[in-house]
Order: C-alpha cells, then structure tokens, then sequence
C-alpha cells in the first residue's frame, strides 16, 4: 500500500504546480499540438498570400526539418513504420515553397524519394491533393458533373449534406467550392513536384475508381449511386449557380470571432482558398481576419513554432479546474473561482448546425476553443458543467448549468448512445464513399468514450432531478459495442485503454456493480495488458488496425486511464491497482516518450494529438481517486 503521506505530498505539489500555470484570465492554456500539416499549410499560405512574416516561416520550417526522420519521411506518431506519405508530400511541398530548401538538398531527396517508394504523389490523401491542387501542384479530379450540388439535395433524400459531420462539412463545403471552378494559384515561385512521382504515373486522378474491397452487395450499391450522379452531368447553369451562392453564405455564417471557420485551422485554410476562387480578394475583410485567426492560433516555444489546429483552452481549463477541485483545493479558492467564472462566460448562446438534427432545444454547450461560439461538443460540455455544478445554488451559474443539461441529454442518439458534435449524423451510406478512413471522417456516431465519459459525469453529480434520467438504453448500447476481449474502441483518444477507461467509470456510475459480466471482461482486459514496468501504453495503430496494438513501453497518461477505470471497479486496491500507482509516482515516467506520446485521436492514420495538459490533468485525478479508495 502506498503511503498516505507521500501520496497526499504528491497530489498537493502536483495542485500547487499546476494552479501556478493559471492565466490571469482564469484559464489554463497549454499546446494542443498536432502533426505537421497546418505547419506546411501556413508555410504555403504565407508564401501564396505574400504575407510579410519570416519569423514565423522559419519557426515553421524549424520544425519541419527537425521532424524528418532519417529515411526522408514524417510520421504522425512516433511508432509509425517508416513514415506518412501525406505528411511527407505535405512537408516536402512546403519547405520547397519557404525557399530555405531546394530538390537538391539531401533531405529533400530522400522525402521524393520515400514519396516514390511508397507509390507517388497520387497515393496522397484527399485534403492532401485538394490543398496541392488549389495551389497549382495537383490536377483537379476530372469528374463528369459538379458535386457541388449535392448541398442542394434536400433532407428527405436518403444522403444530404447534413447527414456528415460537422467537422467534415467544415472542410468539404471550402473544396466543393473551389472545384467548381477547379480554382488554383500558382505563381512563378510555386515549386515543381514531379519528384514526387513515380515513371508510371499518370498526372491525376480518375473519377470512379473500383472498389475491389467492398462486398459484392456494397458494390452494386456504389454502382447504383455512381448511375444516379452520371445523371447530374448536364445540369443547368441555374442550379450550379445557386449551390456556389448556397456553399459562400455555408461558409460565411460559420465563421467564428476570430475569423477562423469554425475555430479549426485545416478548414479555415481551405476557406480562404474557396473565397480566392469565388472574387474575394487577398486583402479583403473576411479574408485577413481568416489569417489573423490563424495567426492566433501560433503557439510559440523557443525556437520552434507550431499552429495549433484548434486551441484547448476550454478544454483544458474544464478538465483541471475539475480535477484540482476532486484533489481536493475548495471551489471556493479564489483561482477555482477564477477558473469557474472564465468557463461561465465561454457558454455558447448562438445555434449551431447541432440545430438541424435537435431543433426543439436552446444553445447551452461549451466548445472547445476560447474562439468557439457556434460548435459546442458533449466532451467539452460536460466537462463544463461539471464545474457550473460547483455552483449551481448561484442564480447565473444555476441558469447556466440548467440550460447546459438540457442541451447535453438532448443530444442523446436515438440508439442510447453520445456522438461527439451532433445527434442523428450516423448515415452509414456515407461510409461508402471512395474516401481513405471517410467512416471516422464522414459521421459522427455514438462512440463508447463518449457515452462512458457523458454517463460517468451524470451518475455522479449532485441533485437527484437529473438522476431521473433512464441509464438503460446507454448501457445497453454500451453492451453491444463491447469488443470479444472485454475492451470498448475510443473514437478520440488512443484507443481501447481509453475507450475501456471511458465506459468502466461510465457504468460503474450509473450503479452496475462491479461483478457485472461487462465490468468483470473490461477489467481482466486491463489487467492482461499491464506491461511489466507497471504502466500501459497503447500505440495509435490501434485507431487505424481497430484492435489492441500495444507499444513498448508504458506512458503516463494511458497508464493513469487504466488504473483509474480499476480503481472505478475496485472495493479495495489491488496488485494491479497498486503498481500502476507506484507508475504514476515515479516522476521519471513523464518524461521523453512515455510523457509525450501522443494519445488524442483526430483521424485515423492521419492525425494525432499531444496534449501538452494531459499528463497534469489525468495522473492527478487517478490518484486523487485512488486516495478515495
């Protein structure tokens, strides 16, 4: 058993540490740092723009070349084999366009090479191939009609576009805009990418390529829907007009504070580019308050600089404020205070496209970005509450906190489940779009993290009102979406450690005990891939493989998801328990990879996140949950 008084000196030093993070604002800001793309597209950008900012350029480029692998690629995660092809196409094309490197740098042909070996420019990603074709680097697709016009199809049809999610219409509605005049800029300085093809290449893409993959039923869907797009050929200029008018105000009503498109820099990118291709012109408003949005969204450290895709603030102010108050530091010191006030007035007022699936209901969600003000999530949501609740008996944070649950039970899915932006976004027709990982893209269905997570903070709040709410269609779905060896698949964190974590505390909270056949696989899951320095970790081939692929050693942050989910199912510690916490103390487990590794989900195979908040937040309450034991 560990020490009483080391475990509380620990918890106390780890509050103190991070209450003096505080900004003097209330909230805690730390890097939400992603792969490299929006790295390059601001490179690009810059470039094409002429905005004046070498600072930033270098500080971009900086951090290119120290992330190039020795074989010539990037990674998205540190496990990766070999490397990323888009992400080395992405890089390659955007150190060529700073002007600091040139083909005939050694690294430069190492990446085309890399690039060629892993089949060319043409096995790049979709947004990959956008963004390049926007800029003069990649042909358009040659289709045989506009796809534009599928954001006229009204709700009745079978796919519309609001049956994708949120986040996909962000970054469609921009490329479907572009396309249609199959828009670019390229320049005299705008940089030759035919190193990146291999001799057998052909320069582009076809249209409909064969899904030898799919069943033979799913190929004669695809070929019904491939028939019915033929017929959109010939359309009349009338209607191609209006769904260029209908994707310009798409965007423009969807622009946040800050200028970003919904707080996220990847879709503003492609904004700006949509803007260009319709007559908006670089100096415009609407236009250089998008770069002042990007701009914003720079985190400087040392030499190295990096634009965040979104910014956590919210997020990570919710999470701590939250975990420092379960640590035990009183709502009512002055910081907490602070913290609480800073979360109140981050509430969103505005309706969102959440609307369109859940009319009936008022805005009272968080977001994730301080910027965000039309695009409220469950997780960030909850998170929020949790300290709203702090303070309910107060008639503007007992307003806020009513009008927050009503949102958040609202969003309930029809199957039991929580999506993470939007209810009713689960069309599963789009998952057969001839699109590289489109299901985790294209829709926005229940997932176990976000129905654990949703269910752990409603079991256990205060006030029996809310309690009334019926558990059984959650745990059911729950139940059902339990893999063979007990674990739970999470959609935005790294993987199964979190999504088991996510739905051991959820049901443990709702009341099923902990000798439930669920609890009891869940747990014997856990323990079976406890690793023998004590700790977890689990690599992000997980996401892409969709099964439990460990790594070789333990990370602090995933160790804390395990222990606290055991923790959640124990009466008493066990040996498990235990030496997961002596991990957990060991302040040489924070530090290089096992501190670092990336465990936020964002596409699989694609992007990852580091928060830079995560090994603060969830150690501390583990043991702060373990001391409670």
């Amino acid at each position: 058993m560990v020490q009483s008084s080391r475990l509380e000196k620990v918890i106390q030093d780890r509050c103190d540490n991070l209450l003096q993070m505080q900004h003097s604002d209330g909230s805690w800001r730390f890097c939400f740092e992603g792969s490299t793309i929006t790295d390059a597209y601001m490179i690009i950008l810059v470039r094409v723009l002429d905005i004046q900012n070498e600072t930033l350029v270098k500080g971009l480029v900086h951090r290119l070349v120290t992330k190039q692998q020795a074989n010539g690629a990037w990674k998205v995660f540190p496990d990766e084999a070999k490397g990323n092809l888009s992400a080395t196409i992405e890089n390659y094309a955007a150190l060529l366009y700073s002007g600091y490197k040139n083909a005939a740098d050694p690294m430069m042909k190492k990446a085309a090479a890399f690039v060629r070996a892993r089949g060319g420019l043409k096995k790049a990603g979709l947004l990959t191939k956008a963004f390049l074709a926007m800029n003069g680097q990649y042909p358009w697709p040659r289709l045989p009609f506009d796809p534009a016009i599928f954001v006229l199809f009204p709700s009745y049809f079978p796919v519309n576009f609001y049956d994708f999610s949120s986040y996909a219409r962000a970054h469609f509605a921009p490329v479907l805009l572009a396309n249609q005049t199959r828009f670019s800029i390229k320049k005299n300085a705008t940089p030759n990418l035919d190193a990146l093809y291999t001799r057998d290449q052909a320069y582009g893409d076809d249209y409909w390529p064969e899904l030898t993959f799919l069943s033979s039923d799913l190929r004669s869907i695809y070929s019904t829907i491939k028939e019915t797009l033929m017929t959109l050929k010939n359309l009349p200029q009338q209607l191609q007009n209006k769904s260029t008018q209908w994707l310009e105000q798409y965007l423009l009503s969807h622009i946040e504070p800050n200028g970003t498109l919904l707080s996220y820099a990847s879709s503003t990118f492609f904004m700006i580019y949509a803007l260009l291709s319709i007559g908006y012109g670089k100096d415009s408003s609407v236009i250089q308050q998008a770069i002042k949005g990007l701009l914003s969204n720079v985190f400087y450290r040392d030499k190295t600089l990096h634009v965040q895709n979104s910014p956590s603030p919210v997020w990570d102010t919710a999470l701590i404020t939250d975990t420092l108050i379960q640590a035990g530091v009183s709502k009512n010191n002055e910081q907490i205070r602070s913290a609480a006030d800073y979360l109140l007035n981050k509430q969103q007022e505005k309706f969102g496209d959440w609307a369109f699936h859940n009319p009936n209901v008022k805005p009272g969600g968080w977001g994730f970005s301080a910027s965000d003000r039309i695009h409220p999530d469950i997780d960030d949501t909850h998170a929020a509450l949790a300290v709203i609740g702090k303070y309910k008996e107060e008639p503007n944070f007992g307003a806020s906190y009513k009008r927050g649950m009503t949102w958040l039970l609202s969003m309930q899915n029809k199957d039991g489940g929580w999506p993470a932006f939007e209810k009713g976004t689960d069309n599963l027709l789009l998952a057969m779009l001839p699109i590289k990982n489109i299901r985790n893209a294209a829709i926005d269905p229940s997932t176990p993290d976000l129905t654990g997570r949703t269910l752990e903070f409603l079991g256990n709040i205060d006030g029996q009102s809310y309690k009334k709410i019926s558990f059984r269609d959650a745990v059911r779905w729950l139940k059902h979406h339990q893999e063979d060896d007990g674990s739970w698949y999470g959609r935005w964190g790294v993987c199964y450690i979190y999504g088991t974590w996510a739905a051991l505390t959820g049901l443990r909270a709702t009341g099923v005990p902990v000798n439930n056949y669920m609890a009891e696989k869940g747990v014997r899951f856990l323990q079976d891939i406890q690793h023998d320095d004590d700790g977890w970790g689990e690599s992000c081939y997980s996401d892409t493989l969709r099964s439990y692929v460990p790594l070789k050693y333990s990370t602090a942050v995933q160790t804390a998801w395990a222990v606290d989910a055991l923790v959640s199912c124990a009466d008493q510690p066990t040996d498990s328990i235990q030496r997961g916490i002596d991990y957990l103390l060991n302040d040489e487990n924070y530090k290089g990879l096992s501190g670092s590794y990336p465990v936020g989900a964002g596409l699989p195979g694609s992007f990852y996140i580091k928060y830079h908040s995560y090994p603060y937040i969830w150690p501390l309450l583990t043991l702060a949950h373990y001391k409670g034991v």
